[in-house]
């Protein structure tokens, strides 16, 4: 971003007096421009109906009609450019990873510094992730603890998303069914799921299409 062409910013929470505050902090950085707030879902999307078009909107999780996350997967599949960063009270693990899974780039907590804050607006808006620093380093040691996927599992996840049985997975990527059988096998080990079920419900959630 340049200082002719600032990061239009939209601010989403169901508290007036954290968009005030938020709105006092943000207005004073010329790299910054708030073009339009909204308190609940259905506001948001009428901004965006309305041709707002931020590059980035600070986003809550408790809205007045709706989920803040839910609310983010809404508008990062209507809107596939769109930038989001959440902004939160709660330090939860399940929030943050299912900020991601909804195409959240950033999570930050509101006792955050206002350097942080505007830090994570600028890496956000400029194409980049942000996280607080507590957030960043218990992602670090979830994904240090757990065994990658392969590009192979990585594959059969998506064909279980699509409903597809092993015989149908075999032939389309030309395995054998004992060789997918072994695949989902060493997923279910890896993502420590107990069940046929538990592992579907995975690939449904991660890999919908």
């Amino acid at each position: 971003m340049t200082s002719a062409s600032p990061i239009r910013l939209a601010l989403i929470d169901d508290h007036a007096l954290v968009r005030d505050g938020l709105r006092a902090l943000l207005s004073v950085m010329p790299q910054i421009e708030i073009v339009g707030e909204a308190e609940d879902g259905a506001s948001a999307l009428k901004l965006m109906r309305d041709q707002l078009c931020p590059d980035l909107i600070l986003m809550d999780i408790g809205l007045k009609d709706t989920n803040g996350l839910e609310l983010t997967r809404q508008l990062c599949q209507q809107y596939p450019g769109i930038r989001i960063l959440i902004l939160s009270m709660y330090n939860n693990d399940e929030y943050v990873r299912t900020s991601i899974r909804a195409g959240a780039c950033g999570y930050v907590l509101k006792d955050a510094s206002a350097r942080e804050i505007v830090a994570a607006i600028e890496a956000v808006a400029a194409g980049g992730s942000f996280y607080s620093t507590e957030i960043a380093r218990k992602l670090a040691e979830r994904s240090a603890q757990s065994d990658p996927l392969t590009p192979r599992e990585t594959d059969i996840l998506h064909s279980l998303a699509k409903g597809l049985d092993n015989k149908t997975i075999a032939r389309d990527l030309n395995i054998s069914v004992r060789t997918v059988e072994t695949h989902r096998l060493s997923i279910r080990r890896k993502l420590k799921l107990e069940s046929t079920s538990a592992l579907i419900k995975y690939a449904l959630d991660h890999f919908k299409t």
